[in-house]
């Protein structure tokens, strides 16, 4: 064959090649041929154990919460782009939830944005939105998607609880529907579950946290909700709040959880350059053998709570 025939051979099939790859590409970023994708590989969930998934889904946040009876909470949704949201739709997919419920900590897009395409391909029991909502664009679609889908709506303040097999949720912030600061009216969960206590935070800044530290130390039991005690003398895990932000992790804060485990949700480079080198010290001081997990490093991060006691680990590990 001669050679400029092999040649235009050539770039016909290169032209087709990437004819193609645009065709898949738009074809998956359409709804629903995004749910097309497969599931991720997983180990399933052994019996009586909890599972928390902190996902990788750059600098945002979302936490999936796998009780032992198949029920999912996704705590907060990520920023909406194309790679987070297919990311937790096909973790979702690989969790296969008995029933799902989402929960936004606050109205930052940052922490929704997938939450508007899961209520379409996904069958949502309760949809918990955050006290403070935002007149923005992304705010009303998740909105117009929560009408969509008919799922119950509510909205957690301090002492609502969730009671779960083996263990319970109890909400300590924000405390009322007169609170005016986003990101101080993210909703602050406390989990206990076999002995294991875990406080997730949200984007809560110091003046919060010491708010918080200030009623703990009037009386121990101020957050206590029902037979759901809130124990923060000691924590086992901590969801840094605000993805290691110098505004967030007070050391006074710290010094009360003493935490073993440090989980960081952060987007690899991100131009925020979270976690700050003052969280980190803070963590360090305050719990000199805990460790610290951040998702821009090790990528989606499971911890296993099971007998008492948990493992973390990444997802590529597993």
């Amino acid at each position: 064959m001669p050679a400029k025939k092999r040649l235009l051979k050539r770039l016909i099939l290169a032209g087709v090649a990437v004819l193609l790859v645009c065709a898949l590409a738009v074809l998956f970023a359409i709804e629903p041929f995004a749910m097309l994708l497969p599931a991720y590989a997983l180990p399933k969930r052994e019996e009586g154990e909890l599972r928390l998934h902190f996902l990788d889904v750059g600098q945002g946040d979302c936490t999936l919460i796998e009780f032992p009876d198949g029920e999912v909470l996704a705590v907060d949704g990520g920023d909406g782009s194309f790679s987070c949201t297919n990311k937790i739709a096909r973790y979702l997919k690989a969790l296969s939830p008995a029933r799902l419920s989402l929960l936004v900590t606050h109205a930052d897009v940052d922490h929704f944005g997938a939450f508007p395409f899961l209520l379409k391909e996904f069958e949502v029991q309760t949809c918990y939105l955050p006290l403070l909502p935002e007149e923005n664009a992304a705010y009303l679609e998740l909105l117009s998607a929560v009408e969509e889908a008919g799922c119950t709506t509510d909205v957690l303040t301090r002492y609502d609880r969730m009671e779960k097999e083996g263990g319970y949720l109890v909400c300590l912030s924000p405390r009322s529907k007169e609170e005016d600061d986003a990101n101080d009216t993210s909703t602050v969960l406390y989990l206990a579950f076999g002995g294991v206590k875990i406080l997730l935070c949200g984007d809560i800044s110091s003046s919060r946290e010491k708010l918080l530290l200030r009623e703990y130390a009037l009386m121990t039991g101020i957050f206590d909700s029902g037979d759901c005690t809130v124990d923060l003398d000691g924590i086992d895990i901590l969801k840094a709040p605000h993805h290691g932000s110098e505004n967030s992790s007070s050391r006074e804060f710290l010094d009360l959880l003493r935490p073993q485990t440090f989980i960081v949700s952060c987007g690899r480079d991100n131009g925020y350059h979270f976690p700050k080198g003052g969280a980190l010290e803070n963590f360090r001081a305050a719990s000199p053998e805990g460790k610290i997990y951040r998702t821009d490093e090790l990528g989606d991060v499971i911890v296993s709570v099971k007998d008492a006691s948990y493992t973390v680990s990444s997802r590529e590990e597993l």
